[in-house]
């Protein structure tokens, strides 16, 4: 660089570390994101279920053509708070640090001393599909996940439906290969009961019983359709679709849903976690409300909790009810900043899919197909309207700058010296082409030698 410039850190890659990055480099502004992975994909790689290949491979390409442009560098296999601080990178002198560090913590299930069981007879969601996504790859070391029958699942999103879905082709696929089937993953996520059909088992007949999946609201309050609710006639509408979807899945994936019913306790046996203690409720004016007196003992084999995604809080940055502390919601100024900004879920966690739509609840009908079923038509539309909403953010954000405190050559030089640091620390070559090929991990779908 040669004259003047304003010069970002965006922390985080993914759909919108990298939108975000390549708004501000489509404006002369010099670009670098920071990324904990090896790879700038983030829940893409990490959350999307893997039989989304299609979706993720398409995503996955729309974020290597954004860090191609040349104003943005990357570096990757830097974890904020841990190689270097926030208070040491804010020190360094950008014209301003931009978090577009996800969600990827979960919401702690609000049952005392649950967590002392964590993988002893329970998961959360978050960790359990990086497992899930990549436990086929020959040496993968991450944290084993068992997957058992007669699992509980705590939720109610999409995202419990996928824990749900993963469950259930998991067990389904070892019992029929246990009879001689070799059916795959991907046959089976296009209908469970339609492969069973076809060879003639139900699920008795395979020893199962199928997961169960816990609502502490009713069905046609699960948040799975971004529909308008703002008068009578939209919420019946969205109410009914909703409960039409649930029947479509359970139908097609043949788990259980109980609704309105709260977890409040643990079951321990041995020092193991052996199930929960539910409470159930009421819906009274949106909220739901225990029943006293109407616990029930519920035991598993395996509980996963899936109600919900926060962001890392970082040491440095104020925060409140599990997320950044925003000062100005236009640009999601940092509280107590004046040039550091929150972009995507790292803003309000897995809520952003409701900030999403906000602004696009016509969208709704493009987004439910006829079989009332989210596909990966669908997801890509999610995708889309969060990158046009972060994309808008990044430039409100640029509009703040001016050329009045632009960083001078000398500067600029300065901090190109910090980023080759941060690329030794990381191994990273500088050739973003190749490291990404030397990365991108072994493909179920290539191991399968299938078309999906």
């Amino acid at each position: 660089m040669s004259n003047p410039v304003h010069y970002i850190a965006v922390i985080g890659g993914a759909v919108s570390g990298s939108a975000t990055a390549f708004q501000f480099a489509s404006r002369g502004i010099k670009t670098v994101i920071i990324d904990q992975q090896a790879l700038p994909y983030g829940k893409i790689e990490d959350g999307l279920p893997k039989w989304h290949s299609k979706l993720r491979d398409k995503e996955e390409g729309k974020i290597d053509e954004r860090l191609a442009h040349p104003n943005i560098t990357y570096v990757p296999n830097i974890r904020l708070g841990e190689d270097v601080s926030f208070e040491e990178l804010s020190s360094w002198g950008f014209s301003a640090i931009v978090l577009a560090t996800g969600a990827f913590n979960d919401r702690p299930l609000p049952v005392e001393g649950i967590e002392e069981y964590l993988y002893n007879g329970f998961y959360y969601q978050n960790p359990f599909f990086i497992w899930y996504n990549h436990f086929h790859e020959p040496g993968f070391d991450g944290l084993h996940h068992d997957i058992v029958d007669d699992a509980v699942i705590v939720g109610g999103g999409l995202a419990s439906l996928d824990v749900v879905k993963a469950l259930m082709i998991e067990t389904v696929k070892e019992k029929l290969q246990e009879k001689g089937h070799d059916v795959d993953m991907f046959t089976l996520d296009r209908s469970i009961v339609k492969v069973l059909d076809e060879l003639g088992y139900t699920l008795d007949d395979l020893g199962l019983k199928g997961c169960r999946l816990f609502y502490r609201r009713r069905a046609i309050d699960m948040p799975v359709t971004p529909m308008a609710t703002d008068t009578p006639e939209k919420l019946e509408k969205a109410r009914g679709i909703r409960e039409k979807l649930l029947n479509n899945f359970t139908t097609k994936y043949l788990f259980r849903f109980y609704e309105c019913h709260a977890p409040v306790d643990k079951i321990v046996k041995d020092g193991k976690l052996t199930g929960l203690v539910f409470q159930k409720t009421n819906v009274i004016d949106g909220k739901a409300v225990a029943i006293e007196g109407s616990e029930i003992r519920v035991e598993a084999p395996l509980v996963i909790s899936s109600i919900g995604s926060i962001p890392e809080l970082l040491e440095g940055i104020p925060s409140q009810w599990q997320m950044f502390k925003i000062s100005d919601m236009n640009t999601c100024r940092i509280e107590g900043y004046d040039s550091v900004f929150a972009v995507g879920n790292a803003v309000t966690g897995q809520g952003n899919i409701k900030e999403s739509f906000k602004h696009g609840n016509e969208l709704s009908a493009r987004i439910m197909d006829d079989s009332l079923d989210w596909k990966a038509e669908n997801f890509e539309e999610y995708l889309k309207i969060t990158e046009s909403n972060v994309s808008d953010q990044a430039a409100e954000i640029a509009n703040n700058f001016s050329d009045s405190n632009l960083l001078s050559v000398e500067k600029v030089a300065e901090l190109d010296a910090k980023i080759e640091g941060l690329h030794k620390i990381s191994g990273y070559s500088g050739d973003y082409t190749a490291w990404r090929n030397e990365s991108i991990p072994v493909r179920l779908e290539d191991m399968l030698g299938i078309q999906h």
